[in-house]
């Protein structure tokens, strides 16, 4: 029997009431979905509802085949061994018991038909780029994008025929990140996967739209979703345009059945007073051109109300998901003005910028390479946070830095006054006429930092940075697409299609970095800075 997951009439709302999902119903048969939405819309939610990580308050959760969950943070004991997080080291033991000659019952119990399990799991973490990696190593060793991995190796080898992924390339290196689309591809069962990575959504055959509770299903990948999604959308605003141009014609009729009502009435009294016919006879005319009039009045009300709730079903299909409008022409940096200066540069990690590298004008670098190459090191370095083991950096303009943790904000404080923090010399007004086109617009600017959400937080620190006075010409931004949903990573591109300074921004996430207009790339490797290109990156290997 094929694997499936089957949601029935699905209820939950968190602690303080606020509802996430009522009566969801929704189904997933063999093949890779995405599951897109909005930050916020439950997506998370509803991967640790089919896990069995969450109850739900009503309805059922049913699954056909062995469940594999890989959640969005991945924590394991750094004590444990590789071969106990990938849960084969009693298998494994027993295996090697059985070989030194130990023909004990509970062995053979143990290690079950599963003799090959060793040659499976050297097999599964080559396949994941993770063949260095001993069974006998502890965790402790490997990286954070190596543990998720590792995590994925562990759910492999059970092999579940439902697979559920939630943000499975946050962590992970380009390199990492091919590996783990190669996975997907082969996959065999139902997989589910929540993500932004674009690269690995266009892997998927279906794609589950969660908005307001509801799925909406789009066959295809990614693209074919959002090209379906434009079509919907144009249609919709088509549907609008006609709404209110049906309304504002009706409005018109009604009016003009008012007036029409008052002549009559004027008419009618007028006769009334010249008497000129006999006064019964007078009275019923004039009731019945009242009722006449009325019952049109009344039809062109009706259809006025219709014409409106028809408006407001066609507004409600066009989607509102804002965007960000800035303008930033103080940021402006002119072709071919020195930006930034390295030489003969040395970070406190001990990787090296031979010579001398130049940022000039608004350039666009994209610096990659896999993880613990010492990306981030560099941009603290360059960003005055650590001082070089050798060589110099010079700034030549105002530059901010806007690191992994977005540790740039007091969670304290508003997000006004975050930005208050950045601008001193800015009146409240102005700080709020700008915040509005990051999308906090009047009480949401006075929300707490600490109370943001993932997306909201982003774009509070990048308000923060890019709204700085002086204005920042240089801006080094650190994976800037982690944590965030394909909505905020438009308006991430939206705002720095507006800057108009010099980028600097390490990030794994290719699709992203050539939205960005990248106009040069460096790569981290051996200890190195050297300069490359997307080609030349090549696969992993």
């Amino acid at each position: 029997m094929s694997a499936s997951l089957t949601c029935t009439s699905l209820s939950f709302a968190w602690p303080d009431g606020t509802a996430v999902f009522d009566g969801l119903d929704i189904a997933f048969g063999p093949g890779r979905t995405g599951l897109v939405g909005v930050n916020g819309s439950g997506k998370s939610t509803l991967l640790k509802l089919l896990a069995g990580e969450l109850v739900p308050a009503d309805g059922t959760v049913k699954a056909t085949g062995e469940i594999g969950y890989l959640p969005q943070s991945v924590t394991l004991d750094t004590a444990l061994r590789v071969d106990q997080a990938l849960g084969i080291a009693e298998r494994r033991a027993a295996l090697h018991a059985i070989e030194a000659g130990d023909v004990s019952e509970e062995h053979f119990e143990t290690v079950g038909d599963d003799w090959d399990v060793e040659e499976r799991a050297l097999a599964t973490l080559g396949e994941l780029g993770l063949g260095h990696l001993g069974l006998d190593r502890t965790v402790g060793e490997v990286s954070g994008g190596e543990s998720v991995l590792l995590r994925l190796a562990a759910l492999l080898l059970r092999r579940p025929g439902i697979l559920l992924l939630d943000e499975p390339t946050n962590s992970l290196d380009l390199y990492a990140r091919r590996r783990l689309h190669q996975a997907v591809t082969a996959w065999p069962g139902v997989l589910v996967v929540v993500s932004h990575d674009r690269e690995l959504l266009d892997l998927v055959d279906q794609i589950a739209d969660l908005r307001a509770g509801e799925v909406t299903w789009y066959g295809g990948n990614f693209s074919a979703y959002e090209e379906a999604l434009a079509v919907e959308q144009e249609a919709a605003e088509r549907m609008v345009r006609v709404a209110e141009a049906d309304v504002r014609k009706q409005k018109r009729e009604l009016a003009d059945a008012r007036t029409k009502l008052a002549r009559r009435k004027r008419y009618g009294q007028k006769m009334y007073d010249s008497k000129r016919e006999p006064k019964i006879v007078m009275g019923a005319r004039k009731r019945a051109a009242q009722e006449s009039a009325g019952k049109h009045r009344i039809l062109h009300e009706e259809r006025l109300a219709e014409a409106r709730e028809r408006l407001d079903e066609a507004v409600e299909a066009v989607r509102d998901d804002d965007e960000i409008r800035v303008e930033l022409p103080y940021t402006a940096v002119p072709p071919g003005r020195q930006v930034l200066t390295l030489e003969n540069l040395e970070t406190a990690c001990h990787t090296r910028v031979p010579g001398i590298l130049d940022l000039r004008g608004p350039e666009r670098i994209a610096l990659v390479g896999r993880n613990g190459a010492g990306k981030t090191t560099l941009l603290r370095t360059i960003a005055g946070q650590l001082a070089p083991a050798a060589g110099t950096v010079t700034a030549h303009v105002p530059l901010r830095f806007l690191p992994q943790r977005l540790d740039v904000l007091d969670d304290g404080l508003s997000v006004a006054e975050n930005v208050a923090r950045f601008a001193p010399d800015a009146t409240n007004n102005r700080i709020r006429a700008r915040l509005a086109r990051f999308l906090f617009r009047g009480a949401r600017a006075d929300q707490e930092a600490g109370t943001l959400s993932g997306g909201e937080r982003f774009r509070a620190a990048l308000a923060a940075l890019l709204l700085a006075e002086p204005a920042p010409q240089l801006l080094l931004l650190d994976e800037p697409t982690n944590n965030l949903d394909m909505a905020s990573v438009r308006q991430l591109t939206q705002a720095l299609e507006s800057y108009e300074g010099a980028l600097l921004v390490a990030a794994h996430d290719l699709p992203f970095l050539e939205s960005v207009g990248i106009t040069r790339w460096l790569l981290m490797e051996g200890g190195e800075l050297t300069e490359t290109t997307p080609e030349a990156l090549g696969e992993p290997a």
